[in-house]
């Protein structure tokens, strides 16, 4: 562990004195567009603002982050609080949340024990290791949102023959207080240390309260570590990086005579979130937002677990704020208060309320954590719950009601799963740094095991869930307004293939069409954008076997871009082999859709028309009437009339 440590800050070193050479007295040089970028994909476009409830690009497209946490290895030791041992792990990392995971979002979890191990000295080092990793996903093209990152507070309050242990402030901090050695008592889970253990619910309030000046000297190393990042990484890496999580899961510790969970997230929370936003804009991300999370009970669905929240009396915090929840299912993870597996719809009603929370917020929701665990007495229950949590975030329905009212779908919301750990079932991590303590399996912390990936036998990154599960069908880009989407994976659960959304019998031709294979429905108005919306395609859909029916046209085999046709693949961004749908309509005001299939095999001219006359019917009675008020009643919109030819769209000067 003392040389993963030292290789660790050798290397940093060096990374630090090559910034410096490059780029004395601003950023480094700008490097080469990832492999793959097109002209929609600049700098301009990478950067995110909040606007009316939604994440939108420079080119004023609805934006949806999908990934994965990277990783529950800064929590360990092992590799001096990084996510990789080494910057080329990082790059494989990178390319697999893409190729495999269908990611084009990460959360990126970083130590403050490590950024300050000697209080009021920020490590150089260990910024430069952690810039160098982070490098590797922004060059792949995939966004990066750094989290400081706690879970009961720190490690360094817990012994060597603790049961459990935590992460997040340095020795020093604790060191400064006066906490009680820690116990848990009876609990059955690791959690619970965060209501139970007096040791963690004292200097978690301590913190809050500023006790020892201790929240004084995280805001100062989150402000240095802001600049760090602002300064060594050049304009097109930056614009890749949408905001900061200033926090991991906040809990009071402890509430005072007459507090509330209420009153403590508007008197103490959220004054430290607004210090936050300050320590951003000084540090050079005034235009990037803060990704808050309120009370971490705010939303658990057990009823004695749960604590009112939500940032209720903070007004409306857009758009330099982003409503930045988790969401685990307790019962399904308790063993006893759910029985049997999670169905159709389960968590429409939770991710519901965090729609709901944030349209009155005015700003975007941003769900940073969910996930199962993969082993243990209820790891049988991850494919149903994740498959539910997956559900519940591209639309708020079930999916026997979604072809009935898709305008109750709701936004798309962004999401993170944990976790990403490239080193699932292989770490040698000394718990607490007892040597007669080592931990290899799992995630090797608190007995937890949830990462999607680990490495195999010739070392290469392989999923350890569905991989119809995981990479799917989502509108990473939309030109315009999402109205409606839907997505049937029919992923699995063991040897049952789990179809929630069939393909209803008022649209017969639609069903044939899908026959048994995964689809998607994407419904959206467009805003005038010369640029495309975009969809990631899944690996299970290669261009030369993906259908897509669409007001815009039908393909049945999708071509490269051209400039000229609607329908089209290109590479993602970052070399990595993802693939993307564009779909172009440059009108305004407009509603689209699409439909697509991996379900048929060389469909007939004949079925693709008759597909695309039922969808034209579906949209005309459920979905909201054009703005535009020559679009002709009781015709589809954006639909020919009988015989009309659909004019080409207007198409941008720009070259793809």
């Amino acid at each position: 562990m003392y040389m993963a440590k030292l290789r660790v800050r050798l290397l940093g070193v060096l990374v630090s004195l090559t910034g410096l050479l490059a780029a004395t007295g601003g950023r480094p040089v700008a490097a080469a567009s990832p492999p793959g970028s097109l002209w929609f994909d600049a700098p301009a476009s990478a950067a995110l603002v909040v606007r009316d409830g939604r994440l939108v690009d420079g080119l004023g497209r609805e934006v949806v982050l999908r990934g994965y946490n990277v990783s529950g290895e800064t929590k360990l030791e092992e590799n001096g609080g990084l996510p990789f041992a080494s910057v080329a792990d990082a790059r494989t990392s990178a390319a697999a949340v893409r190729a495999l995971g269908g990611g084009n979002t990460v959360r990126f979890l970083l130590s403050w024990a490590h950024a300050e191990p000697v209080r009021g000295q920020a490590d150089m080092a260990y910024l430069a290791a952690v810039t160098d990793q982070m490098r590797a996903f922004l060059d792949a093209g995939i966004r990066v949102l750094p989290d400081f990152h706690q879970d009961l507070h720190s490690r360094h309050l817990f012994g060597e023959g603790s049961w459990y242990t935590g992460d997040g402030a340095p020795e020093w901090v604790v060191g400064s207080g006066s906490y009680p050695a820690e116990s848990c008592g009876i609990c059955f889970f690791w959690g619970q240390n965060i209501t139970q253990n007096q040791a963690v619910t004292r200097a978690s309030y301590d913190f809050w309260h500023n006790a020892y000046g201790v929240q004084d000297a995280f805001l100062a190393t989150a402000g240095k570590t802001m600049a760090y990042l602002a300064r060594h990484l050049t304009d097109d890496e930056f614009a890749r990086v949408v905001g900061f999580d200033p926090y991991n899961e906040p809990y009071a510790g402890g509430y005072d005579s007459g507090e509330t969970s209420r009153t403590w997230e508007r008197n103490v929370l959220w004054p430290f979130y607004a210090r936050f936003r300050t320590r951003m804009d000084s540090a050079g991300w005034q235009d990037k937002p803060a990704f808050v999370e309120p009370n971490l009970f705010w939303n658990a669905n057990i009823s004695f677990q749960r604590q009112k929240g939500g940032l209720l009396d903070a007004g409306t915090i857009g758009p330099r704020y982003v409503l930045n929840t988790h969401f685990y299912d307790q019962k399904a993870v308790s063993g006893v208060l759910m029985w049997g597996k999670a169905g159709d719809g389960q968590y429409a009603g939770d991710f519901g309320t965090v729609r709901d929370r944030a349209a009155a917020l005015g700003t975007a929701a941003f769900l940073s954590e969910f996930g199962h665990p993969l082993s243990g007495p209820v790891s049988d229950k991850a494919p149903t719950v994740v498959k539910a949590m997956y559900q519940a975030l591209d639309s708020r329905l079930p999916g026997t009601r979604w072809w009935r009212e898709p305008m109750n779908s709701g936004p798309v919301l962004s999401g993170t799963q944990w976790q990403w750990d490239l080193y699932s079932g292989r770490h040698r991590e000394l718990m607490n740094g007892n040597p007669g303590k080592v931990l290899t399996t799992g995630d090797a912390w608190n007995g937890e095991d949830l990462s999607a990936v680990a490495l195999d036998d010739s070392g290469s990154p392989v999923l350890r869930q569905d991989a119809r599960l995981l990479d799917r069908l989502y509108p990473s880009a939309t030109a315009g307004t999402a109205l409606a989407f839907t997505y049937e994976d029919r992923s699995r659960d063991g040897s049952t293939t789990l179809t929630w959304n069939p393909v209803p019998g008022s649209l017969p031709h639609v069903a044939r069409l899908v026959g048994s294979g995964q689809y998607g429905v994407l419904v959206w108005r467009s805003n005038g954008s010369a640029a495309p919306t975009e969809l990631h395609l899944p690996a299970s859909f290669p261009p030369s076997s993906t259908t897509v029916v669409s007001d815009l046209g039908t393909a049945a085999g999708l071509p490269a871009p051209t400039g000229q046709a609607p329908i089209a693949v290109a590479d993602e961004p970052g070399g990595t082999g993802g693939k993307r749908l564009l779909l172009t309509a440059c009108d305004t005001g407009s509603v689209h859709y699409a439909l697509i299939t991996n379900g048929a095999t060389a469909p007939s001219t004949s079925l693709l028309s008759a597909a695309r006359v039922e969808l034209s019917a579906w949209v005309a009675k459920e979905i909201s009437r054009p703005t535009d008020p020559s679009s002709p009643r009781g015709r589809a919109p954006g639909a020919p009339a009988a015989g009309d030819r659909r004019p080409e769209p207007r198409r941008s000067s720009r070259p793809s």
